[in-house]
C-alpha cells in the first residue's frame, strides 16, 4: 500500500532553516502531484506548497520567497526547504500525494519555531 514518511522537523529559532523530506513507497509517483500541508494548533490544515510531475510549483502567499518545494522522481521523494522561519510557521507538516483520485498522507512532522 501507499506509504509516506516525513522527516526533518524539529525546533529552530526564528530566522533559521529546516529541510523536510518525504519518502513515498508502494507505487510509482512520478506523474502525480505531491506537496505539503500544515496544521497549527486550533487552525485548519492549509496547503503550503505543491509540485506537479513536471516541476511546476505553487505556494501559499505566506511562504513565498522563503520556502522551496522540490521532488526527486527517481527516488520517490519530495522536499520542502524552509528558510527565514517565523514563529507562525509552527505546525505539524504533512506530505501528500494525489494518486488515482485519492489523497494519501504521511503521519506528519512537527516544526516548532521559537521567537
Amino acid at each position: 500500500q501507499v506509504q509516506l514518511v516525513e522527516s526533518g522537523g524539529g525546533l529552530v529559532q526564528a530566522g533559521g532553516s529546516l529541510r523536510l523530506s518525504c519518502a513515498a513507497s508502494g507505487s510509482t509517483f512520478s506523474i502525480n502531484p505531491m506537496g505539503w500541508y500544515r496544521q497549527a494548533p486550533g487552525k485548519q490544515r492549509e496547503l503550503v506548497a505543491a509540485i506537479t510531475s513536471g516541476g511546476s510549483t505553487n505556494y501559499v502567499d505566506s511562504v513565498k520567497g522563503r520556502f522551496t518545494i522540490s521532488r526527486d522522481n527517481a527516488k520517490n521523494m519530495v522536499y520542502l526547504q524552509m528558510n527565514s522561519l517565523k514563529p507562525e510557521d509552527t505546525a505539524v507538516y504533512y506530505c501528500y500525494v494525489f494518486l488515482r483520485g485519492l489523497y494519501y498522507w504521511g503521519q506528519g512532522t512537527q516544526v516548532t519555531v521559537s521567537s
